[in-house]
């Protein structure tokens, strides 16, 4: 779990790909989506949703 919303082992090890030095604000932005999505957990096709729309 990060910071309250639960993440599958494959939304983490996508996580861990994203730089560094934005990876916090990644996360901050999927747990938002997650929240607005009321998704359950981040999964790794959530990862990926959002870094397309961050255009990455």
């Amino acid at each position: 779990m990060v910071n309250g919303i639960p993440w599958t082992a494959d939304a983490q090890a996508k996580l861990k790909n994203i730089p560094y030095f934005v990876r916090a604000q990644a996360r901050k932005r999927i747990e938002d989506v997650a929240r607005e999505l009321a998704a359950e957990q981040v999964t790794a096709d959530l990862v990926d949703q959002v870094r397309l729309d961050l255009g990455q």
